[in-house]
């Protein structure tokens, strides 16, 4: 996921795309070739803490007195994760006002998008399957417009329908127990994951599942499409100099104060919070997916939740996609259908759309960097080479 990081980087610990000599407008940079800086930063990184400790430590106090801008923070539990909201601002209490106005707006697009909600949109889509349309909020059909654009541009890769799998493999740690599913009810499971035969009717405001037994889950798009609903709301209050961080999706506007936001890329093999590049940004919302936060090792190989629907069984290819463009909720489906994709695929696709950029780390632990973020991206060592 990415992570937002300290911005005082000493410059002699930077090594930005361009300065690697590279020649082609696609960046694929094997892991073993990389300028390894990592003794080097490890002495800095002790010394410093990711910003979003400093914000908590800021945003609680003001010991100096000041009226004049400050970071302020506050954190909010909502869709299994957890939402933090960070502001460079004068006005304290107008941003700790917008910030309880999204909270409330979170758990109303909860209870709207939640398959455990009982009554949600998507809770009765889904008990509609093969029967009947049934109506649905303006949200839900946006976010499915959405993810039809991405699942067409994917191949099918990233697809809402694949609810349907749900339960089957055991990743969250409370329900872990190494077990691999049956390989029949695999197959017999995935024959209900089709995007194409999930319809939406703007006129009649209705969405409908074409085959009973077919499920929708909005778990690789829903938290996107919030977070491009908190940009919105903090813009329309005023706020403009601002972060957004819920689970692996991110969005900065602005500045901190007289620097950019920085943002880090955490390693996907490596101890929590560590992270192997790190870039400047503003007015980007960005999205990672990776096999490291829900998985289970079983003969040595790695168990994850990010599933083909291809085959109903966790991807191959990729350890991170990271996804920077302008749409939070684009990039939550798109970082997803990549990471499917696998690297030679994913990063022709990104590529190919305009206005996308990504950093794909492969199976093999190579990098490869979009075109667009050379120049830019600072890689600060050598992603964690493990299984």
């Amino acid at each position: 996921m990415w992570a937002s990081y300290s911005d005082s980087v000493s410059a002699a610990n930077e090594t930005t795309v361009t300065d690697m000599n590279l020649k082609c407008a696609r960046v694929i940079c094997s892991a073993a070739k990389m300028i390894d800086v990592w003794r080097n930063i490890v002495r800095f990184i002790g010394a410093t803490c990711l910003l979003v400790t400093v914000v908590s430590a800021v945003g609680c106090s003001n010991t100096s007195g000041s009226s004049g801008p400050q970071l302020v923070e506050r954190s909010h539990a909502s869709m299994g994760s957890e939402l933090r909201l960070t502001a460079w601002t004068a006005d304290q209490a107008g941003a700790a006002a917008a910030f309880e106005a999204i909270f409330r707006e979170f758990d109303r697009l909860e209870g709207l998008l939640s398959t455990w909600r009982d009554g949600s949109d998507i809770q009765r889509l889904n008990a509609a399957a093969g029967k009947h349309p049934v109506p649905v909020g303006t949200e839900l059909r946006e976010i499915l417009r959405t993810a039809r654009q991405v699942s067409d541009w994917t191949g099918g890769k990233f697809d809402v329908t694949f609810g349907v799998m749900s339960g089957i493999w055991k990743f969250d740690y409370q329900n872990q127990d190494g077990t691999i599913p049956d390989h029949n009810e695999v197959v017999r499971r995935r024959s209900f994951i089709d995007y194409r035969e999930l319809e939406v009717d703007e006129r009649a405001g209705t969405a409908f599942l074409r085959r009973e037994g077919m499920v929708a889950n909005l778990g690789g798009i829903g938290k996107g499409y919030a977070v491009d609903h908190a940009r919105v709301m903090l813009r329309e209050r005023g706020v403009r100099d601002f972060m957004i961080q819920f689970g692996g999706d991110m969005y900065a506007a602005g500045r901190r104060g007289d620097r950019p936001w920085r943002l880090g890329i955490q390693d996907p093999r490596g101890p929590a919070n560590r992270i192997f590049a790190a870039m400047d940004v503003s007015d980007s919302t960005f999205s990672t997916s990776g096999d490291y936060e829900r998985f289970f090792v079983k003969d040595g190989r790695r168990y994850h939740h990010i599933l083909d629907p291809a085959t109903g069984e966790p991807a191959v290819g990729c350890r991170s996609v990271t996804i920077m463009t302008s749409s939070a909720t684009v990039a939550d489906g798109l970082s997803t259908g990549v990471f499917i994709l696998g690297p030679e695929a994913g990063m022709t696709l990104i590529e190919r759309l305009p206005g996308v950029e990504g950093v794909i780390v492969g199976a093999n632990n190579e990098v490869l960097v979009s075109s667009g973020l050379q120049g830019h991206l600072m890689l600060l060592a050598s992603p964690t080479d493990a299984p």
